[in-house]
């Protein structure tokens, strides 16, 4: 499927909601399946939509963040898996452009473009708080040795596109001088080893794993530029690297979330359909207690609630972006509050509602929205998330404490 997208976003958005529909169909067969996404992966890449979020070439093609958002968003809604998975590769498509030179970011992501990669890695920046960080993520060191290029060896656990990736983008050590450093890989090299995560209580199509690297040669190209190693060193822009990651995958929360009650709310009708063709065919619709009611009532608000949030962070977060190396601290500021106080409004209203539906309605395949969002999020306390944000509003300081530090 091809086609030139508009300025509002509205090709890419329908083009997701086909993909989307398509998708739900049999999510809860694949989801016991549990196999790794090669079928899915092609799905997306015939859609177009890898390839989108680049920036407009002049032809029509790319895709503002909020669209790309929306469509992540959407997508997570039918399948929470390909939400992660295809949130996280639009996160880590910008990479180049958060460490690399202009010159070579253009390069890159042409490349990228052309070739229609789906992106996989982890560049070194700070786990999201309040989501599950990749098992094992941090216990080993993929470090490069600078002679004209890099060696890498090590091993990484990553979240997402294990064995369906077409780079790797990740964090590394220069042996000779201790500087981190961001490097691309072509996961294709002999020296590269893919095994898949089994048994994981959800997201068991995200393709969650570990890579392991046996002197895996990467050109002078390969090394993108220096990590972001902590705020007060690195460009705001670099920065905003975990921030647009923090921000996808609260928009694959909300996703899954609303795809919850969404389906918890058809089978409560299809099952109120059903008793009226048994007991009256010609009656109406028996109404619904009064506790349900309520409980689907409040579960609703407090997605309402979260969707305003969310949609304040993102047109932060993408104002941010579009001001590309001239973005100031004051604007990554906001940008950084905006998105933490989205995830802390979004996370438990999110949980809740995974949690609430196997009680509202009671059907087969429902449970996977809980065990996606139970994978996904972890409860962690809110205090150290509310801090930077009162820290932030009361003396306009990011703080010690911000998560996103």
């Amino acid at each position: 499927m091809s086609g030139a997208a508009d300025d509002s976003g509205v090709f890419w958005l329908r083009v997701a909601g086909e993909l989307a529909d398509d998708l739900a169909v049999d999510a809860a067969e694949r989801d016991r399946a549990g196999k790794p996404p090669y079928d899915e992966v092609a799905r997306v890449r015939e859609s177009g939509l890898l390839p989108a979020l680049a920036p407009p070439d002049g032809r029509g093609l790319g895709m503002e963040w909020p669209t790309g958002c929306a469509v992540v968003r959407r997508i997570a809604a039918a399948d929470g898996s390909l939400g992660e998975l295809l949130g996280r590769h639009y996160a880590l498509s910008w990479s180049a452009r958060f460490f690399a030179d202009p010159e070579r970011a253009r390069a890159v992501e042409a490349e990228a473009r052309t070739g229609q990669w789906l992106w996989a890695g982890d560049t070194g920046t700070p786990s999201p708080h309040a989501f599950a960080p990749e098992a094992g993520a941090g216990a080993f060191l993929v470090r490069a040795v600078r002679r004209g290029g890099a060696v890498l060896h090590g091993s990484r656990a990553l979240a997402c596109a294990v064995t369906v990736a077409d780079r790797f983008v990740l964090d590394a050590t220069a042996d000779d001088t201790g500087e981190p450093v961001v490097v691309l890989v072509d996961p294709r090299h002999a020296g590269v080893a893919r095994e898949q995560a089994h048994d994981r209580l959800g997201q068991r199509l995200a393709d969650a794993g570990t890579c392991r690297f046996d002197a895996v040669p990467a050109g002078a190209d390969a090394v993108l530029g220096p990590a972001a190693a902590d705020d007060e060193t690195a460009a705001p822009f670099t920065t905003l690297a975990p921030l647009a990651l923090r921000l996808v995958l609260t928009q694959v929360a909300l996703g899954i979330a609303e795809g919850a009650l969404a389906e918890a709310g058809e089978l409560s009708r299809a099952a109120a359909r059903t008793a009226r063709a048994t007991e009256d065919p010609g009656g109406p619709l028996a109404p619904a207690d009064g506790d349900m009611l309520r409980a689907f009532g409040s579960l609703a608000l407090a997605l309402h609630a979260a969707s305003a949030a969310v949609a304040q962070a993102t047109a932060a977060l993408s104002e941010a972006l579009g001001a590309g190396p001239g973005l100031d601290e004051e604007r990554r500021a906001r940008a950084a509050v905006l998105v933490v106080a989205a995830e802390a409004v979004t996370v438990p209203a999110a949980l809740r509602a995974g949690e609430r539906v196997l009680g509202l309605a009671r059907a087969e395949g429902l449970d996977r929205f809980w065990r996606d969002l139970r994978t996904l999020v972890v409860r962690s306390p809110e205090g150290q998330g509310l801090r930077a944000i009162g820290e932030h509003y009361l003396s306009g300081a990011l703080g010690a404490a911000a998560p996103w530090a």
